[in-house]
């Protein structure tokens, strides 16, 4: 079986075609010019230097090369070996705070940041796991339902800004509700929420989801991002600090005991983020030692790669392309040196 394992290069072939097109428009081009100076059979004759043909053997070498090229670069492979193997592992929730609190820079470069450095950390060391995203402030909303597409999801991540969520403030209930919503009914294990906050919540109603989802079987690992002594909130539209009524700047503050709590509720842990690289490796060392849940067995087929050959037969066309007027030179001299 045949496939081209990078086939969205192969839409630089369309570059051949117009190449073709431009070529042609410049034959014409040419012809007219030469239309100018007398008959054109008779003219071409006089150009010093000029061989018939050579010109246009040029452009067909250097459009072959870059077809090879091109399909080089998609990489045709044959599958060489196929096996099976079992795939284990969680339903992993990341519940993001993107309230305007989390534009605080007392985490560099910001708390919003940060956290999404985190997730995408998470997730490269993350291998049979199922993620999906959930992105909270006042509402919240499903950002990426569960996959193992980690590259779609780092992607979606990326997007994620405070004005994703229009309604601002920050209710951990609900984030955490929505996302115990969206793991399988069926089940009542191999759940988890990574929930990544400042923990200011605006509403009681956090630590009666956390419970429920406790009783739906999901484990919270909470993660606190900010500092208790907390600093200014900078709104992303003016890059200045927000002012309250009294025209003090406003100042938000970690609240870790709210995140302690909703974690210790479901029998979780709670982590204030300060190496992401070591936080990281932490949670997905946690995650790694839960049951998990057998998805079911999955093909790996090794390849056999081509792209060499395509490649090599690019240069060798590149080469007898650069050749080709020494070649060509050195033939009419010989015809010359003859007569």
């Amino acid at each position: 079986m045949f496939r081209f394992q990078h086939i969205e290069a192969l839409w630089a072939l369309l570059l051949i075609p117009l190449a073709i097109a431009l070529y042609i428009a410049y034959l014409q081009w040419r012809v007219s010019r030469l239309r100018k100076l007398g008959d054109p059979a008779l003219t071409r004759n006089l150009l010093a230097g000029r061989i018939n043909g050579r010109s246009t053997t040029k452009f067909v070498l250097l459009t072959a090369a870059l077809g090879l090229a091109v399909v080089g670069l998609a990489n045709l492979q044959r599958g060489a070996q196929t096996e099976k193997a079992q795939r284990k592992g969680v339903d992993v929730f990341f519940a993001l705070d993107v309230s305007r609190s989390m534009l605080a820079k007392d985490v560099q470069p910001d708390r919003l940041t940060r956290a999404k450095q985190l997730i995408s950390r998470m997730m490269d060391k993350m291998t049979n796991d199922r993620v999906g995203l959930v992105v909270f402030a006042g509402k919240s909303y499903l950002q990426v339902p569960l996959t193992i597409d980690y590259s779609a999801a780092k992607m979606l991540l990326e997007t994620v800004t405070p004005d994703v969520v229009p309604t601002q403030g920050t209710v951990l209930s609900e984030a955490i509700s929505l996302a115990d919503e969206s793991f399988s009914q069926k089940e009542k294990k191999y759940k988890t929420i990574v929930l990544i906050s400042d923990g200011e919540d605006h509403d009681e109603k956090a630590l009666d989801a956390a419970k429920k989802a406790a009783e739906q079987g999901a484990v919270i690992h909470a993660i606190g991002i900010g500092s208790p002594q907390g600093a200014p909130i900078i709104d992303a539209a003016t890059g200045q600090q927000k002012l309250d009524e009294n025209g003090q700047p406003v100042i938000t503050k970690l609240n870790e005991e709210e995140l302690k709590s909703l974690a210790g509720a479901t029998g979780g842990s709670y982590t204030l983020l300060s190496n992401t690289n070591k936080t990281a490796d932490e949670l997905v060392g946690i995650i790694d030692e839960m049951e998990g849940k057998n998805y079911g067995s999955v093909l790996f087929t090794d390849y056999f790669s081509y792209f060499q050959y395509f490649i090599g037969a690019a240069l060798l066309l590149l080469i007898a392309e650069w050749l080709l007027p020494a070649a060509a030179a050195l033939r009419k001299q010989f015809e010359t040196r003859k007569a």
